[in-house]
């Protein structure tokens, strides 16, 4: 056979590729592989599975998280102008100059005004996310020596909208510069790492610099603190006065749509249910977690509100508010779904999912100093993703062990 492959290899020299010796050559070398193992083999994934890959996976989330970004710029420009409106003082930045060079008013009732306005609190941050995350990401592939992937895509996007309008551009470097090197990176890069990098960089800037990224202050682009203007978060009031302070301040309908102070895309149920669509028809996001993470807030909730308590007022918090203030809606739609850093079996899915959503209303309940819970139950369940997987795959094997035993 090999003395044949040889004198067929010096003939084809003398015909076109494509010819007839070469299909006769390709039969014999056929037969060959069939019963020999040839020198060369496949060494990655020879079996494509769906269309789906990573730059699609990517680009899907990023379209689901349009509805986020539009509200990051309009709510943003929006709770400004309605501060300054009432008598808040304008910030003395670049922001509010260029702002009122371009000719616009603080009027919250000018849409192009709010989204102008917005925008230029949004896109710096936007920008300084990608530059300085983009960096870490070229050299760590650089030194690796692997090409670029699009795994910083979502990262990139996710960042600015989980912060608040007015945080300093550096500790946006510092922030993502954190979450990509510490979070992803160390761990292999994509694919590879435990945390979601996104929340590992807010968890870095809310405990390194807790003044810019927490309190009543930093979350409307406006001196809210003068002439009575408040700078709260309705989850931050509603841990002081409970369901209380609903009645007289916002609707369920206004905090559902997303009409009040916050993160700069983290504050829109809707946008995020509409991202929610997105990803369950794509079948990107996984449905499970998503289910998990709402019946384990509702059951949290209600076991809390039986309970009752005489010192807290948030434990008569009912979960259909729950779902509408602070971080829970994105978290519980774009950063618990993650599937990297979440469980992969599809019962592990359940369990993690089930134990954000309950871990995430004990910590805005029991905990005084911090009513935002979503961050931090992610990130928790984030570490114990694998242990649920494991088990879940110990239990599956052990009854199927018992089932088939002889």
């Amino acid at each position: 056979m090999r003395f044949l492959r040889k004198i067929l290899d010096d003939q084809e020299k003398k015909f076109t590729n494509g010819g007839p010796l070469e299909r006769f050559y390709a039969l014999f070398e056929a037969q060959d592989t069939f019963l020999f193992t040839p020198g060369e083999t496949t060494r990655t994934t020879s079996h494509v599975r769906d269309a789906i890959d990573m730059k699609r996976l990517m680009s899907t989330v990023v379209v689901a998280l349009l509805g986020c970004v539009y509200m990051a710029m309009y709510n943003t420009g929006y709770q400004a102008n309605l501060a300054i409106s009432r008598g808040a003082a304008a910030l003395d930045n670049w922001q509010t100059t260029a702002f009122q060079s371009l000719g616009f008013a603080f009027d919250p009732s000018d849409l192009l005004a709010c989204i102008v306005h917005g925008a230029l609190y949004y896109l710096p941050v936007l920008i300084v996310t990608l530059a300085v995350g983009g960096a870490w990401e070229a050299l760590f592939a650089i030194v690796r020596g692997h090409e670029i992937n699009e795994g910083f895509l979502v990262t990139w996007m996710l960042f600015p909208l989980v912060l608040p309008p007015a945080i300093p551009l550096w500790q946006v470097a510092l922030g993502i510069s954190f979450g990509v090197v510490i979070g992803k990176e160390i761990f292999g890069g994509t694919g590879k790492n435990i945390f979601n990098p996104a929340l590992m960089s807010r968890a870095f800037l809310f405990f390194a610099y807790p003044v810019f990224i927490s309190g009543d202050r930093v979350w409307i682009a406006a001196q809210t603190t003068t002439d009575g203007v408040s700078g709260a978060t309705w989850l931050a009031r509603a841990a002081e006065g409970g369901q209380a302070v609903f009645e007289p301040g916002i609707s369920w309908w206004d905090a559902f749509m997303g009409y009040m102070p916050g993160s700069m895309g983290e504050t829109s149920a809707l946008a995020c249910l509409v991202g929610a669509a997105v990803l369950l028809i794509t079948g990107i996001g996984s449905w499970r977690v998503m289910t998990g993470v709402v019946l384990g807030s509702v059951v949290m909730s209600m076991v809390l509100n039986a309970v009752g308590s005489t010192t807290n007022p948030f434990f008569d918090v009912p979960f259909y508010w729950h779902f509408v203030l602070g971080g829970w809606a994105f978290g519980a739609v774009f950063m618990a779904t993650d599937p990297v850093s979440s469980a992969h079996t599809n019962t592990g899915r359940w369990i993690y999912g089930f134990l954000i959503g309950v871990f995430a209303i004990i910590i805005r309940v029991v905990n005084p100093a911090y009513p935002e819970g979503m961050m931090l139950a992610i990130l928790l369940m984030n570490v114990f993703a694998a242990t649920i997987d494991y088990y879940v795959v110990r239990a599956n094997i052990k009854r199927r062990s018992a089932r088939y035993a002889t």
